[in-house]
């Protein structure tokens, strides 16, 4: 080795020496979360617990199913929540305007002094999905008994989402019984079918929306579900409540793939059907996935947890902008955080002959692909044309571009940022991409600031069983629910 070689070794022997010891100062110093003050104004908020728990169970007790097909709904169902919420809200019902939008949507409205200011809203839904037939005794409680047991309401929409619905009564009732006056005006919206048409211009969030617009009320800031606060624990690395805000939604798209042939009789095969073709297709689909990239949000999410860590592990996460590569290369070999880094590819339909002694004379596949913020149904469209080539039919089914994202620096995410941290002080709180649909999407047209957050604390399990078996919720995470939404109206309604 000469002389010149061996220089420029010890060179970047001494660069990397010296970045080791820059990370590891800066992890020990600089970066790490920063605690957040709690406002010495503010008093802790008064929730009436039992009453939430209360109403909860009551709510959970009127099974409001909707359909896709409005004649097979029981409208009586929803019927019987509105005169509930009635009976359980008397003030917002007193002092708030309150008008049915489309079907069975209902929008409140809480008038201020200042009706010249934007308003905020508070978004969430009144139905719920359908118990699957022939699993209802797999229930350890009834699934519309709203049994509060072992520490747990029980039932469909404990999660998803009349856990936050109630939460938002509760929130704005009390208010009203502590004599509060918002300074702007606030509008609690609550559709009526998201689970069977969230992306339909003709569901009810999509008509309250158009109310919106029609009026002329553009909304300073949308809150709805999307996420959650879930317990993030490793021993020795890191103990906190990962508070994902959800900031844009993915869009998605069904295409059907097809292949035509002659058919005939299985006894006389040719070396590839037209289901053997396209089973090729489907595979150089499924081998050729959209590119992974590290998105700004999930970066950021990994930053946010990276600055929670112990000391060690801090090391290696303030060096995220050098390992970048790395990450995603690691990160896209995992299916649940590959799809907040790509747009995903997910065969989902097939069809070929009728008989198993007859040849295809058409075979066909479904795909779905859910969009990352980016990109568009066009795309994905190119993306299968360029892959799949000749010889393949591509015709789109349906499908919807992905939202528009919100800013990180409104002063309404600040305000989620600032009261979660300020009431949890193991609270992460960072903006994620949702993966599928919510009311809030609809709303693009009235508002630039559209944040998806349900203040409730729950384990991952607990989140796997919204639309599931045995749904429920902790009593124990509602009270801080409610006081979320409170101190959330207060900041944002007070300038």
């Amino acid at each position: 080795m000469n002389k010149k070689v061996k220089n420029v070794l010890k060179g970047v022997g001494a660069l990397a020496a010296a970045g080791v010891g820059v990370s590891m100062a800066r992890a020990a110093t600089t970066y790490k979360a920063k605690p957040i003050v709690a406002d010495a104004s503010l008093e802790p908020e008064k929730v009436d617990v039992e009453r939430f728990i209360q109403h909860l169970s009551k709510a959970i007790q009127i099974p409001t199913i909707a359909n896709r097909d409005e004649s097979l709904v029981d409208w009586s169902k929803f019927d019987e929540f509105h005169e509930f919420l009635k009976e359980s809200y008397p003030l917002m019902h007193e002092k708030l305007d309150v008008k049915m939008i489309a079907t069975r949507s209902l929008m409140y409205h809480w008038k201020s002094s200042h009706p010249e200011k934007d308003p905020i809203c508070l978004l969430a839904h009144q139905d719920v999905v359908p118990v699957t037939p022939g699993t209802e005794g797999d229930w350890k409680y009834p699934p519309f008994s709203g049994a509060v047991e072992e520490g747990f309401v029980w039932g469909r929409g404990a999660i998803d989402m009349k856990n936050h619905l109630i939460g938002v009564m509760e929130a704005v009732e009390t208010l009203l019984e502590e004599g509060y006056e918002p300074e702007r005006d606030i509008y609690v919206c609550l559709g009526h079918n998201e689970e069977v048409m969230a992306e339909d211009k003709t569901c009810g969030a999509a008509c309250m929306n158009d109310y919106f617009r029609d009026n002329g009320i553009h909304l300073d800031c949308l809150i709805d579900e999307g996420g959650a606060i879930l317990g993030v624990k490793v021993d020795k690395v890191i103990d906190g409540h990962l508070a994902g805000i959800g900031i844009a939604e993915k869009g998605h798209v069904d295409f059907e793939l097809s292949v035509d042939a002659k058919g005939g009789h299985s006894s006389q095969p040719p070396k590839h059907s037209a289901l053997g073709k396209l089973a090729k297709a489907i595979c150089k689909l499924e081998n050729n996935q959209f590119k992974a990239e590290l998105t700004p949000q999930l970066y950021s999410l990994f930053n946010e947890i990276g600055k929670n860590t112990t000391y060690p592990v801090r090391c290696v996460a303030s060096n995220l902008p050098i390992l970048k590569p790395l990450v995603t290369k690691i990160c896209s070999s995992i299916p649940p955080v590959a799809s907040m880094m790509r747009t995903t590819t997910a065969v989902t339909m097939s069809q070929g002959s009728p008989a198993p002694n007859v040849l295809p004379q058409k075979a066909t596949a479904v795909v779905n692909f859910r969009i990352m913020p980016g990109q568009t149904v066009e795309d994905v469209e190119a993306h299968i044309r360029k892959v799949v080539g000749k010889g393949v039919d591509v015709k789109l089914l349906a499908g919807k571009n992905p939202s528009k994202i919100s800013p990180t620096d409104s002063r309404a995410f600040k305000v989620i940022e600032q009261t979660c941290k300020s009431m949890d002080p193991q609270a992460i709180v960072a903006p994620y991409l949702v993966m599928g649909g919510t009311d809030a999407r609809q709303f693009e047209d009235v508002c630039d600031n559209i944040y998806r957050y349900s203040p409730f604390l729950v384990d991952l399990g607990l989140v796997l069983t919204a639309h599931a078996t045995d749904e429920r919720i902790p009593v124990a995470s509602l009270e801080n629910g409610v006081a979320f939404f409170k101190r959330y109206i207060r900041l944002l309604t007070k300038d």
